[in-house]
């Protein structure tokens, strides 16, 4: 494989979607769609036997779409069945950003932390029923996180290989 700047372009924007996947501001599949695309084009470029086809783009289109609308979905349904609220579950996405950036616990259990908090404070259960519900909410977020990883993770292996 031959490295243009478009290349190198398209592992950044790969990268980035991945990143994507745990970060709530970046949209990961569609940012790793675009690195694949901007992937496809350097192959083109360099003229060389191009793996990335346009229907494999346009298949990897439709999958991002209905990961991304199902990242929607799965983790308020998953939560609700585990008697969560919209609360636990922000609850949970908040305590994951902090314990990424701000606390030496980590991630999961500051997800799961700010779950349980919201559930208690802010809906006003009790706490049996907030760790039940937090469960449910951290959950519903690795399904989500699990479902744009995997897509994003393919694809970049289609921008490397």
């Amino acid at each position: 494989m031959s490295f243009s700047l478009l290349t190198v372009l398209a592992v950044i924007i790969g990268l980035v979607g991945i990143a994507g996947c745990f970060l709530p501001v970046i949209p990961g599949p569609p940012i790793s769609w675009c690195g694949l695309l901007v992937a496809y084009f350097a192959r083109l470029q360099a003229g060389s036997d191009n793996p990335i086809t346009r229907t494999c783009l346009f298949v990897w289109l439709g999958i991002t779409v209905v990961v991304t609308i199902l990242d929607y979905v799965v983790p308020a349904a998953v939560t609700r069945l585990a008697g969560g609220s919209k609360a636990g579950g922000r609850g949970a996405l908040v305590g994951m950003i902090l314990g990424i950036f701000f606390t030496p616990l980590g991630m999961i259990p500051c997800s799961l932390l700010g779950a349980f908090l919201c559930e208690l404070i802010v809906e006003d259960k009790p706490a049996g029923q907030a760790v039940k519900s937090s469960l449910g909410a951290f959950a519903g977020f690795l399904l989500g996180t699990g479902m744009k990883l995997i897509v994003s993770a393919t694809m970049m292996y289609y921008i490397l290989f």
